[in-house]
This record gives structure tokens, C-alpha cells and sequence, in this order.
């Protein structure tokens, strides 16, 4: 009995080291999957980078007209702004995010408006939405796929929020109604189509009249007259019974080509008397 213990137990180490010996070697030749009857190699783990395309594939970005016939309001589904707003109008402004730098860049693109969501884009009269639109649209899927600030630093961006309708310890109650009402009822409405207003001051001793400017797809829009007299005239003549009037302040290249489009509209006036009678 004591031999066959002694083989026994022989058998059985000289089992557990072969075993013991396999398993080591094949550790050796890299990771491996152990089961009841053999020892097999394990696949290789590879790490999925479908992600961040599958992201951009699937970004999605909507369109709204606005007033503006030469403006419409891009939605990327992503904040932009997210509080406060950000206009450029020229591509020296456009420095300062590289967004509206590459916007600029685009044949026929004249003004970029930032809002809280969205990103309203105008252009001029000669060139199509349907030659413009691709490109905005690829620009725009491209940066916020990428993660980029939208500004180049936190200083750039603050200096590009609106600061007008901010209160002041010096403004009077007349001025702290105005700002208040600007900022919570008339902004949000305007920013619906695409656009903003800025608030430029207000006389009290004089005309009584609020000073501001339109921005974004409201700049040059033809019912911009309608806005101000029907919409926010009357509400601040409402709330406020000081206010005698609502005025659009106009930059300088506005006055400009406001000026020269009345001079041409004379000039074919004066070439054919009959032309003020068919415009009306």
C-alpha cells in the first residue's frame, strides 16, 4: 500500500508541475484564456475610437429664418454664448474668436452675431444661401465637434458680452426701468430672430427719447421701423410714462450707406417722375 501511495502521490505532483510549467510559458507569450482542457492565446483588446466621429456624424444643426432676408439663425443644439451676446463685423474683430475668423472667411459672409444658442450669420445681396449655407454649416459641425473655445481668452469673451442693460448706482429710477425692460422683455423677443438691441442712453432732461441700436439679423432689416415703433416704443411708452419715444442709433457706415442709397433713389427719381408713383 505504501508503493502505491508513493506512486500516486508522484504522479500526481509530476501532473500539478507540468501544468504549473505550461500555464508559465504560455504567460510568457502574452495574455491567455484558461480553460478545463487547454490553454489558448486571448485576442487582443483594442481600444474603440469610433466616438468622437460618431459625435460628429451625428451633430445636428438647424436653420430658422429671420426677418432679415439676408440673415438666418444657425442652432447647433450646443450652448454658444450662453449668457450674453457677441457681434462682429468686420474680420479685425473677428479676431478675437476663431469661430467668427472663420466665418469671415467665407465668400459673401459681412456680420457674425453670437447668441446664448445659436449663431446668426449675414451676408450680402449677391451671393446665394445655396452657395453659402454648405460651407457655414461645415464650419460650424467641424468647431463644435472639436471642443474649441469659442474665444481665444476669458478676457476677450467678458469684453464681448453686452454690458448696457447693466444697473448702475448712478442710473435713476427712470434709466433702471429702461435697462430692466430692455433686458428681460424686449432681448429675449428680439433674439428670437436672430438678432439684439443695445442700449445706447436716454435723455430725461431732453427729448425723452431711449437710444438704441439693433444688432444681429435686426441690422438693416426693412421691418426694423416696425420693431421699434409698434413693438418696443410702445411698450416702454407703456410701462414708462417718461419715455416719449424710441430712436435707432445708426454706426457711421450705416448713416453712410443710408445716405447714398437715398441720393440713388432721387437720382432715378429725378431720370423718371413716374418711378415714386409705381414704388408706392
Amino acid at each position: 500500500m505504501s508503493l502505491l501511495r508513493v506512486a500516486a502521490r508522484a504522479a500526481s505532483a509530476h501532473s500539478r508541475t507540468f501544468s504549473s510549467s505550461a500555464l508559465r510559458a504560455a504567460a510568457i507569450k502574452g495574455p491567455t484564456l484558461a480553460t478545463a482542457s487547454s490553454v489558448w492565446p486571448a485576442r487582443p483588446q483594442v481600444a474603440s475610437t469610433s466616438k468622437a466621429p460618431f459625435l460628429r456624424r451625428t451633430m445636428f444643426i438647424q436653420t430658422e429664418a429671420t426677418p432679415n432676408d439676408d440673415s438666418v439663425k444657425f442652432i447647433p443644439g450646443v450652448d454658444v454664448m450662453g449668457q450674453g451676446t457677441a457681434e462682429f463685423l468686420d474680420t479685425r474683430s473677428a479676431l478675437t474668436s476663431p469661430l467668427a475668423i472663420r466665418l469671415m472667411g467665407v465668400e459673401g459672409v459681412k456680420a457674425i452675431f453670437y447668441g446664448p444658442d445659436f449663431v446668426t450669420v449675414s451676408k450680402d445681396s449677391e451671393n446665394p444661401w445655396s452657395i453659402i449655407k454648405p460651407e457655414i454649416y461645415s464650419i460650424l459641425m467641424e468647431f463644435f465637434s472639436s471642443g474649441q473655445p469659442l474665444f481665444r481668452s476669458q478676457e476677450e469673451r467678458d469684453s464681448a458680452g453686452p454690458q448696457d442693460t447693466k444697473i448702475l448706482d448712478t442710473d435713476s429710477e427712470t434709466v433702471a426701468m429702461i435697462k430692466e425692460l430692455l433686458e428681460t422683455r424686449v432681448r429675449p423677443a428680439i433674439m428670437e430672430d436672430g438678432g439684439d438691441i443695445e442700449y445706447r442712453g436716454f435723455d430725461e432732461g431732453g427729448d425723452a427719447l431711449v437710444k438704441v441700436k439693433l444688432k444681429g439679423s435686426c441690422r438693416g432689416c426693412d421691418s426694423s421701423t416696425v420693431t421699434l415703433k409698434s413693438g418696443i416704443e410702445r411698450m416702454l411708452m407703456h410701462y414708462i410714462p417718461e419715455v416719449k419715444g424710441v430712436e435707432q442709433v445708426l454706426d457711421q457706415e450705416e448713416e453712410i450707406a443710408l445716405d447714398e442709397f437715398n441720393k440713388l433713389e432721387q437720382r432715378l427719381n429725378t431720370q423718371n417722375p413716374m418711378a415714386q408713383y409705381m414704388s408706392v
